[in-house]
């Protein structure tokens, strides 16, 4: 189930501030990733969707066929990132941007009763993830000579722990803490390491995340402390990667921005 976001959707006007840039968007299928994919590639920019969901990942490619392409891939598996960065350089010829989006948890629960599969998963896709695509796409950048931007979707979970999702809570803060050691490392060779820490949407993962479906009244219920008094649209979440991707944010690095309605506070 998706709720719709009660935001006005004015028409896109394309512009180019990803002129020339490729960029890969995992978990680009659908929720946040699908909002950073089309995001991206309204301002020009080549995108490499890769999502282990062929279903979602090719209806998102469909919508900007010349600019999108879909590459089926399980973000934990090396294997994996190694055909991707083979297809996406074949195809486009370089890379500029990596979005490690993809994510997963398990259901909101007593910490005693998380299973060690439900941990090992999350940590495999959370974390793991992201030490592939460093292991993958930061070579590849420096051999270009430019640099580049890693954009690390983590969660305002990292800064704001809450009881039921501890080990998923502790795996974005894990992505976090190495989004500022990459940045770190790598800055010599400009290339940027940033990372987002966003409020939960209204999707189907509501449920997992929070306990309780999503229903307008448990919205409601959820929204008492968010003093912006709603949830994170993806279209926020795109918004900032737009700018972490473009040469706008080409003094930006290591950085965590909450995208959270004030929920950290």
């Amino acid at each position: 189930m998706v709720i719709e976001s009660a935001l006005p959707h004015e028409p896109k006007v394309l512009g180019n501030r990803l002129t020339g840039k490729v960029a890969i968007v995992t978990g680009g299928g659908s929720g946040f990733g699908e909002a950073i994919s089309k995001r991206f590639a309204e301002e020009g920019c080549k995108v490499v969707i890769a999502d282990l969901d062929p279903i979602g990942g090719e209806r998102v490619a469909a919508i900007h066929p010349h600019e999108m392409h879909f590459i089926k891939m399980n973000v934990a598996n090396d294997e994996d990132w190694e055909m991707v960065l083979e297809n996406t350089l074949a195809k486009f010829g370089r890379i500029d941007i990596c979005v490690n989006n993809a994510g997963t948890s398990y259901k909101n629960k007593p910490t005693a009763q998380v299973t060690e599969d439900e941990f090992d998963k999350v940590f495999a896709v959370n974390v793991k993830s992201v030490f592939l695509s460093a292991r993958h796409v930061v070579p590849n950048f420096i051999n270009q000579g430019e640099g580049g931007s890693i954009i690390n979707i983590a969660s305002i979970g990292a800064t704001r722990p809450r009881p039921g999702l501890v080990w998923y809570n502790a795996s974005k803060a894990a992505v976090t803490n190495a989004t500022k050691g990459l940045a770190a490392e790598y800055g010599p060779q400009n290339i940027r390491v940033n990372s987002i820490c966003p409020l939960l949407s209204a999707t189907g993962l509501f449920e997992t995340f929070v306990g309780v479906p999503p229903t307008e009244e448990n919205f409601k219920k959820f929204l008492f402390n968010v003093p912006l008094g709603r949830l994170t649209d993806p279209v926020d979440v795109a918004n900032y990667c737009l700018f972490l991707g473009s040469d706008e944010a080409r003094f930006i690095t290591g950085t965590c921005l909450e995208v959270d309605g004030g929920r950290g506070i």
